[in-house]
């Protein structure tokens, strides 16, 4: 099954839908690209929430700490001139709300799918890294002159939900020591 078209749309129609109703604001699609697991530097905040099933992987939103300010400031009605814990937890929210869509959206194709809490990280010149050997599905959004980055990396688990261990017995990982 190709999953990109499906998840490059759920991505698309989850970040317009809240953005619109979360914090009134039309944004933008822009360019959609794939990029592997090798990540350049990063300037800003990144937010990763975790995806588990059958299916299992990463969803990860990036912005610029003026766009993260903005966003903390049109979700809690309150000015945010720097990076602090309030527009962490905002970014921290809103990708919660993206990427719990996206995971909705895909419970369709792919069986139930479990969501972790987000992380999120602000910095400078740090690089990320998520396990595994899926590429990601990238989707940038603008809003008036900053770009947002909504990325989704899903693969098989390897773990099949039908499949359950007996009291007893060992994880097939054990049986090859």
């Amino acid at each position: 099954m190709n999953l990109q078209p499906i998840l490059v749309e759920s991505l698309s129609h989850a970040t317009a839908q809240v953005f619109s109703t979360m914090l009134g604001v039309e944004i933008v699609r822009g360019e959609i690209t794939a990029e592997d697991r090798t990540q350049e530097a990063n300037d800003g905040v990144v937010s990763f929430i975790g995806l588990a099933g059958d299916w299992a992987g990463t969803g990860s939103l990036r912005c610029s700490p003026v766009l993260a300010c903005r966003i903390c400031a049109a979700m809690l009605m309150c000015e945010s001139t720097s990076v602090n814990e309030e527009v962490l937890d905002a970014v921290a929210e809103l990708t919660n709300m993206i990427i719990g869509s996206v995971k909705t959206d895909m419970e369709t194709h792919l069986g139930p799918l479990g969501l972790s809490i987000p992380t999120v990280v602000f910095g400078r010149n740090f690089k990320t890294k998520s396990a595994g050997s899926s590429e990601w599905i990238v989707v940038k959004f603008h809003w008036e002159d900053e770009t947002l980055q909504v990325k989704i990396c899903l693969a098989p688990s390897g773990r099949s939900s039908h499949v359950m261990l007996h009291p007893g017995d060992a994880p097939a990982c054990a049986l090859d020591a």
